[in-house]
């Protein structure tokens, strides 16, 4: 029996044309067809569990006013062909990303793009990334300001330092990092020179916990966060998740966050976007959802970890910390307002070797219901004041004393950030967790423009507009590719200008095993 949840529109996986489209319930999956008059009919796993997937259905949030000043005028008729921003967008800018490079010291099969052998270079000025960065600068009603630095490998850059700078002067209070994390481990001052610019969290790449998973990194990630540990500079793993790849790794990654909590803050699993013209077989053996990833969370963590599918939230489940904050402070701030199966996430504590996750001790439904319903006080006359006293009261009431890990003040933690605007109590509590999310980024085969039109993770494009992730990576050949290859230069040129092949800049490795395993304490204990 099927039950049709949504109509939206998707686009034909072969001429990319869109589609009027069906998101549907079947035998406890949540699926999402669409059919092309030339190419006929597309049927693709979108969640593989229903109950999770309506649970998440329960925090979603519409009414945003999107970008008061989108970067085209389109109507949005045509999304996701036209995109700019337009006006049809329902959100603004969370995180900003913007490519430096497209060149890369690795050639990984799954990723979404690097400069292949014989394309021609993509590497904006300097005058350029500035102006990319005001851009963004000027979005109303809330400005960006939080900024990755992607490619590419930006290691690369021998001018990495001076973007960087750039983005702390044009006013990124938080500026990231992508990386594969081999010139952090091979450059000792990298680390340090990344940080004192202005760099905050590095987001690097962690596919696996073996060679076999991780072919890409797996020697050097130790040696990178020794850099990082010296330099006082906070990472996230970030692993592409693919089904029978490394899938069966996907506990054993988080144990070794766990294990490397001092330096690690977070996990950002990314289920693979199969793009190209795969066959429905090949598909099914890759395609894996964020319901597969939590199941497989739980499943393969120890058994005395705190930790069940229930811990994980959707990520417009945050939008009543920032409606409260909205109200008591009337200026208007971000706003999570994704749309609700674009991610999941939790936050684990370690309490002395408890692992516990935070919702195992923390009434979070209660707590947003209840920040929503001081908001709507707050907006309705209520003097703010008297209402911060109420939450200074009351806030504690969510927390289970007996489970909480000893020493944390989460309730002083949560009401200097709500009520003081105290961010270094976001630091204090980021300092003391473990971020463990997840992003799908979309593919041909499962896209939904409502979710592209809720999308909070845009590119800059150096043509000034602002794409939406899933359209810039989705369709490259009309956003990504296409105005990069206006500002590129021909790899002839590129190689003359700095007197070495693009082939000469591929990393070959040679490491020193003794060094490695002195530094992985994961790899003396778990691998022979």
């Amino acid at each position: 029996m099927e039950v049709v949840l949504e109509k939206t529109h998707s686009i034909c996986p072969e001429c990319y044309k869109t589609l009027p489209a069906e998101v549907f319930e079947r035998d406890g999956k949540i699926f999402i067809r669409k059919e092309c008059p030339e190419h006929g009919k597309f049927e693709e796993v979108y969640w593989s569990d229903a109950n999770m997937y309506h649970k998440a259905e329960q925090y979603k949030v519409d009414g945003w006013q999107g970008v008061m000043n989108p970067n085209v005028r389109n109507t949005g008729e045509n999304c996701p062909h036209d995109c700019g921003l337009c006006k049809r967008h329902k959100t603004h800018t969370n995180l900003a990303n913007i490519a430096v490079t497209n060149r890369c010291d690795l050639s990984c099969w799954y990723c979404f793009f690097y400069a292949k052998k014989g394309n021609p270079v993509y590497e904006p000025s300097l005058e350029k990334i500035r102006e990319m960065f005001r851009i963004l600068r000027a979005e109303k009603p809330v400005p960006p300001t939080a900024i990755q630095l992607t490619g590419g490998e930006p290691t690369l850059r021998e001018d990495l330092i001076d973007i960087i700078r750039i983005a702390r002067e044009e006013g990124f209070t938080h500026v990231q990092l992508n990386t594969n994390g081999i010139n952090l481990a091979f450059k000792p001052d990298l680390a340090k020179q990344v940080r004192e610019a202005g760099v905050n969290t590095v987001y690097m790449s962690f596919d696996g916990v073996s060679p076999q998973t991780n072919p890409k990194n797996h020697y050097e990630v130790p040696l990178a966060l020794n850099n990082l540990r010296k330099a006082g500079l906070g990472v996230v793993l970030v692993p592409t998740v693919i089904r029978g790849v490394n899938d069966h790794e996907i506990g054993d990654i988080l144990q070794f966050a766990v294990e490397n909590m001092d330096i690690v803050r977070g996990v950002d699993y990314q289920p693979v976007s199969l793009v190209g013209q795969m066959p429905r077989t090949e598909r099914e053996k890759q395609r894996i959802t964020i319901p597969d990833v939590i199941h497989k969370i739980v499943e393969q963590v120890p058994e005395d970890w705190e930790l069940t599918e229930d811990d994980f939230f959707p990520i417009p489940s945050t939008y009543a910390v920032t409606n409260f904050v909205e109200a008591f402070t009337k200026k208007q701030q971000y706003k999570l307002t994704n749309h609700f199966a674009c991610g999941m996430a939790t936050y684990l504590f370690n309490d002395n070797g408890r692992i516990v996750a935070m919702p195992e001790f923390f009434d979070v439904d209660g707590f947003l219901e209840y920040l929503n319903e001081r908001a709507e006080e707050m907006r309705s006359g209520s003097n703010k004041y008297l209402t911060g006293a109420k939450l200074l009261l009351k806030i504690n009431s969510f927390i289970d004393k007996e489970k909480a890990p000893k020493g944390l003040s989460l309730g002083r933690l949560l009401f200097n950030a709500l009520v003081k605007h105290d961010y270094k109590a976001l630091g204090e509590f980021h300092y003391k967790t473990l971020f463990v999310g997840m992003m799908h980024f979309q593919d041909p085969y499962n896209y939904d423009v409502h979710r592209v039109e809720r999308c909070t993770i845009h590119y800059i494009q150096p043509d000034g507009r602002i794409v939406p992730f899933c359209a810039f990576n989705v369709l490259p050949h009309e956003y990504r590719d296409k105005v990069q290859e206006q500002y590129s230069i021909p790899a002839e040129e590129y190689e003359k200008r700095v007197g070495h092949k693009l082939e000469d800049e591929k990393y070959k490795r040679n490491i020193n095993m003794e060094e490695h395993l002195k530094l992985c304490k994961w790899c003396r204990e778990h691998q022979k």
